[in-house]
């Protein structure tokens, strides 16, 4: 004899027979819910960034409208002139940029907001809105999802 063991006689261990398979089917579930976990991940994201997107058009609208300003006294008559801003040349000014820029070509459903304006006449006051279309699960969500970008600027007189 060598002194190794004999393996034609020793006993296989065997599984029982309920648990065939169960191994294969926890497998596909970690898959599915990993698959699920990075669909959803990825559809967060991309509204996310939509939204700095969107934002980054705010804040050039609200640049350029806070740059637009006429000179005026706004405390009262003092004798050092201020920067004036009108709601109505905020409003126009943003129009105009986001028209110069083809805005509405990279948003879908773009929108000024009712708040665009210049609350204290020396403050530019932007509200975007835009439809975000996530991918892979735009299925669930056809209509998109609605996101919302606020900007303000203000322009100050300096020597």
């Amino acid at each position: 004899m060598t002194g190794r063991p004999s393996t034609g006689n020793m006993p296989r261990s065997r599984k029982p027979e309920g648990e065939a398979g169960h191994l294969m089917v926890l497998t596909i579930g970690y898959v599915v819910i990993a698959l699920l976990l990075a669909t959803v991940v990825a559809a967060v994201s991309a509204v996310y960034i939509e939204h700095k997107k969107l934002l980054s058009m705010a804040d050039g609208a609200s640049l350029a409208a806070a740059d637009s300003f006429a000179l005026g006294h706004v405390d009262g008559g003092a004798e050092t002139p201020s920067a004036v801003l009108s709601s109505e040349r905020v409003r126009g000014v943003t129009e105009s940029y986001l028209s110069q820029n083809g805005a509405h070509s990279r948003f879908d459903q773009l929108a000024i907001g009712r708040d665009t304006g210049s609350p204290d006449n020396t403050t530019a006051e932007v509200v975007l809105s835009a439809v975000a279309h996530p991918p892979v699960v735009s299925f669930l969500l056809p209509d998109g999802v609605l996101i919302e970008a606020r900007s303000t600027a203000r322009s100050r007189l300096t020597r």
